[in-house]
């Protein structure tokens, strides 16, 4: 199907375009689903939001075709991939399996392992022993909630007696934790649409010692600068890394990968998103804007993962 037929296909169909949930990524799911629903009016379609809750299922059974533009859980845990499943609706991205795989950083860490892509040595063990941490990753390391996205409850701490205050406050909050080595270094982003990698971004912070969630989504805070200020060679090397780590967690369509460089421009897989952020100024608009796509061509394309699925449907 070729883009004009693609575009006529989808001027018949009632898209609902799902955002808000329930998590700690609520209003940032909110932009980025109110920045697409406008993108998708102004291309002429037949769109509408739906703010997802327990109650969104009625609402939901009346679209067509869902795209997706829910952070965190239900969205990017595979939750609201098994309801439209369920329900037979078509929709954007990554499946059941994939979402949950994304979702679950632990998990996330052994897929990269076993398809030998490089990634930081982590501890993960119900019950912790902080010696064990230490020993395994030394300091400093950096503490991550095993499911949460947007660097929410991320810490990077340097002594002991740090580790153990960090692990107590942020257990009030976060039940399961992972740790990580921590690697000094480049913080650097590779999206991927309709199976291509797109430039390398790379984030550079102003203000913080790392991209946490204020450095994220407070104006000014970081400087994102696309593409990445690597050798070329790195380049090919991180943009073949992150196909391999979308594949890995078995992704479809679409995704934005994470990644530390070291000093030598090592690049290390740390995480997945299956629904990066959608807002005009996010990562994954930036580098598509560096290959000549517009915000509203972008989300098309997101658009068109959804194929597969109504071939599917039959």
């Amino acid at each position: 199907m070729d883009m004009s037929k693609e575009r006529k296909f989808f001027l018949k169909k009632k898209i609902g375009v799902l955002y808000g949930g329930w998590s700690s990524e609520r209003e940032i799911s909110i932009g980025s689903g109110q920045c697409v629903l406008r993108s998708l009016k102004k291309q002429g379609f037949q769109a509408r939001g739906i703010d997802v809750n327990v109650n969104s299922i009625r609402k939901i059974k009346n679209i067509d075709v869902a795209f997706i533009a829910l952070h965190g859980k239900p969205g990017e845990d595979g939750t609201i991939q098994g309801l439209l499943d369920f329900l037979g609706i078509p929709y954007t991205g990554s499946g059941v399996a994939g979402s949950a795989n994304g979702m679950d950083k632990v998990l996330s860490k052994y897929l990269f392992m076993a398809h030998g892509l490089p990634t930081p040595e982590f501890y993960y063990e119900k019950n912790y022993d902080i010696n064990e941490i230490i020993i395994k990753l030394d300091l400093p390391v950096v503490i991550k909630p095993r499911a949460e996205g947007s660097s929410v409850g991320i810490t990077i701490v340097e002594t002991k007696a740090d580790l153990e205050r960090s692990i107590q406050r942020t257990r009030r909050t976060f039940k399961d934790l992972m740790f990580e080595k921590f690697i000094p270094g480049m913080m650097a982003t590779c999206g991927i649409l309709n199976e291509v990698p797109l430039p390398v971004l790379e984030i550079a912070p102003k203000r913080r010692k790392f991209y946490d969630y204020k450095s994220k989504y407070t104006k000014g805070m970081t400087e994102y600068i696309v593409p990445a200020r690597i050798p070329d060679t790195q380049t090919k090397v991180l943009q073949d890394y992150a196909l391999a780590a979308h594949r890995a967690i078995d992704a479809r369509g679409f995704s934005r990968v994470d990644f530390i460089l070291d000093h030598d421009h090592n690049p290390y897989v740390l995480e997945v998103n299956t629904i990066p952020g959608l807002l005009s100024g996010s990562n994954l608009p930036l580098e598509a804007q560096a290959i000549g796509l517009t915000y509203d061509e972008l989300v098309f394309e997101i658009l068109t993962t959804s194929l597969l699925r109504f071939s599917k449907k039959g």
